[in-house]
């Protein structure tokens, strides 16, 4: 039993080690910084007028739903950024619909889906996370209508918003792209990021004031303390659940694209830690797809709900926004995704 508990544990532990190494000065760091940016530099109006519950809905779901083709973002990295927006005053239909799409719709993945695990698929995921995006975000703000929060930040009274922030926002941008980029060798990379980093720092301390220079620093670090010891936590459990997990029984339950199989793989997406880009060969390897043993629906089930939810996403979702409307917004995504992963299953067999 104290072998088990140990060998559980040890597992927990490495899953930890690994996402720090992975993913903390990569991913976290840069997406906390623009997610300060959002919040205390960019304008309440800007946010309200693409991301607020009054906002037209051609809009700013469109703007939602496309967003992750632009951020190589993971379920994790997306949330400071969701919280920042949210903070920020945004309706909870775009912003969870911004939530879902910023990993799930990464263009990188998209393509990488489409070459390794087939184009069939690759098209359907596509297609499935644009329109799931806007189908949750729908949802959310239906079932809570009018909920927006105010934020005590400095606001606009023209709802302009000026070259410099965009210009601030765009590289910091720039350091979350390229430092997460895997086509870029080390040596250029830090090259890069060390231009971008002083571009970045010089933009700062040329075009902001004190007051708003410690409102960004603030911001971020209000958002850092309140996000990581979340994501340390539910890494670490997720890692010991990995561990106790049958996966040659869940890859027979997904043989088949039943609503059983499609749900399992939904599910089982929704709790475990995928990073960008891996869910690709764990759907086609770890869980055997690519050999056939994981059927076409459960398989696009799993692509659609992995990289959009996690157990340390889940628990700082419910701290952001509520037990509530997190708990509406997980079982969506879970419900949507397996049928989703069902009906693709249906029409590829």
């Amino acid at each position: 039993m104290q072998n088990i508990i140990y060998a559980a544990l040890s597992a927990g532990l490495e899953s930890l080690l690994e996402y720090l190494s992975a993913h903390v000065l990569t991913c976290l760091i840069p997406a906390f910084f623009i997610a300060g940016a959002i919040s205390a530099l960019l304008k309440k109006d800007i946010i309200l007028r693409y991301f607020g519950a009054d906002a037209p809905k051609w809009l700013c779901y469109p703007v939602a739903a496309i967003s992750g083709t632009v951020l190589a973002v993971c379920s994790c990295t997306i949330l400071p950024m969701f919280a920042g927006i949210e903070r920020k005053g945004a309706g909870i239909g775009p912003a969870t619909a911004f939530l879902f799409s910023g990993p799930a719709i990464n263009l990188m993945a998209i393509v990488l889906t489409a070459r390794v695990l087939g184009l069939d698929i690759g098209i359907a995921r596509a297609i499935a996370a644009v329109t799931m995006a806007v189908l949750i975000g729908l949802i959310m703000s239906y079932v809570f209508p009018g909920e927006r929060r105010s934020s005590g930040n400095p606001g606009s009274k023209d709802g302009s918003v000026s070259r410099t922030t965009l210009l601030f926002i765009g590289v910091l941008i720039a350091i979350l792209l390229v430092a997460t980029s895997s086509a870029i060798s080390m040596v250029p990379k830090i090259a890069i990021l060390s231009a971008l980093i002083l571009v970045a720092s010089c933009i700062m301390w040329r075009y902001y004031t004190p007051v708003e220079r410690r409102a960004f620093l603030g911001e971020t670090w209000w958002l850092a303390k309140r996000i990581f010891p979340l994501l340390l936590a539910g890494t670490f459990v997720v890692g010991v659940i990995g561990y106790f997990l049958p996966m040659d029984l869940i890859r027979m339950i997904m043989g088949s694209n039943s609503f059983i199989s499609c749900l399992t793989a939904s599910i089982i997406g929704a709790v475990l830690y995928m990073p960008t880009l891996l869910e690709v060969p764990i759907v086609g390897t770890l869980f055997g797809y690519s050999s056939g043993v994981t059927a076409p629906g459960p398989a696009l089930a799993l692509l659609l709900a992995g990289p959009s939810l996690s157990l340390p996403n889940m628990i700082v979702i419910a701290r952001v926004i509520g037990p509530r409307k997190a708990g509406v917004y997980i079982t969506l995504v879970v419900l949507i995704s397996t049928l989703i992963g069902m009906i693709y299953g249906a029409l590829v067999s």
